[in-house]
């Protein structure tokens, strides 16, 4: 019995390494720069922390980002008004 143990152990030890390292390249692939985490932390309103909290971060995310393209044309302060009214209304 230990005899066994002895040879399975380092093939299930590497096939789990394998699976860790395919899992690892997937994450590597999705995930966001740090850059796009710190902006967010900085400059994240209310309503998107919340998105944060209640649906994740791709979700908060795409909401800022649809913010910061609104931003282009108004001033900061009118988005800041149009989403606290937005989060009233809901």
């Amino acid at each position: 019995m230990q005899a066994l143990a002895v040879v399975l152990f380092p093939i299930l030890l590497t096939l789990f390494a394998l699976a860790m390292e395919r899992f690892e390249s997937r994450l590597n692939r999705v995930g966001v720069r740090e850059q796009e985490v710190q902006e967010f932390v900085d400059q994240a309103s209310s309503a998107e922390v919340a998105t944060l909290a209640s649906d994740g971060f791709p979700n908060a995310f795409a909401r800022f980002a649809r913010r910061r393209r609104r931003v282009d044309g108004e001033t900061a302060e009118e988005v800041s008004l149009l989403d606290d009214h937005a989060r009233r209304a809901s």
